[in-house]
């Protein structure tokens, strides 16, 4: 069996995008217009308003001829910081029980591959399914990414491909989402839950009869 979990607000209470955007505005590494327009992206994902591949690729395009290595030591201090406190309680024992039957997990997340795989050697996932900017030869952002985008039914096809590999039928996974963007995967598992889901979710989980479950908030970092 393969255990599929998303990252953003499911196995984190929080969104990282927008936890990032803030933090980069803070810094001065994003120009007040640049992060106007990524919090607009952002919301634009959340509502629905705009393809993947629309909002994939304006994202990623900002990020054109800026250094793969610089961007990945600012996304490693942004994760200790801001990030790793923040996984949800619930996450964690679902881990567990995952790992205690010898499931694969598999993290399946429209993050990008530098803050992903962080979060998954924190947590024990043996594979990380996201989006991976393409980096050129010189060591710089291209402004695309690798593959299909890891986002909608770009999800299904990676957790298909993963399952392929295995290889195990998806009749016999599990995947635990807090969106509605991710309901292509949740209708073909045989698994599907709902975690912490927004509204759209929370009505389509009760209509289908999926189980819909609150894994809480993590306790404050100490001072």
């Amino acid at each position: 069996m393969i255990a599929f979990f998303d990252l953003d607000k499911t196995v984190l209470s929080v969104n990282s995008g927008v936890l990032w955007v803030r933090r980069e505005a803070a810094l001065g590494n994003l120009s007040k217009r640049q992060a106007v327009r990524a919090m607009v992206w952002l919301a634009r994902y959340q509502l629905g308003f705009a393809s993947a591949e629309q909002l994939v690729g304006e994202a990623v395009a900002e990020v054109t001829g800026t250094s793969a290595a610089e961007l990945r030591q600012r996304t490693e201090r942004f994760f200790v910081e801001e990030v790793q406190h923040t996984v949800r309680p619930g996450a964690l024992e679902a881990i567990a029980g995952h790992r205690a039957a010898h499931d694969a997990l598999v993290l399946l997340t429209s993050s990008t591959n530098y803050l992903s795989e962080l979060a998954a050697r924190q947590l024990g996932f043996e594979r990380v399914l996201c989006n991976r900017l393409e980096v050129d030869a010189a060591g710089l952002h291209t402004g695309r990414v690798e593959g299909r985008i890891c986002f909608g039914e770009g999800k299904l096809v990676h957790a298909r491909a993963e399952a392929e590999r295995r290889p195990v039928d998806l009749k016999r996974c599990a995947f635990y989402t807090d969106s509605y963007s991710d309901v292509s995967v949740l209708e073909q598992v045989g698994m599907p839950v709902a975690v912490n889901p927004d509204p759209r979710l929370r009505r389509r989980a009760l209509r289908e009869g999926w189980r819909v479950t609150d894994w809480g908030v993590p306790l404050r970092r100490a001072a």
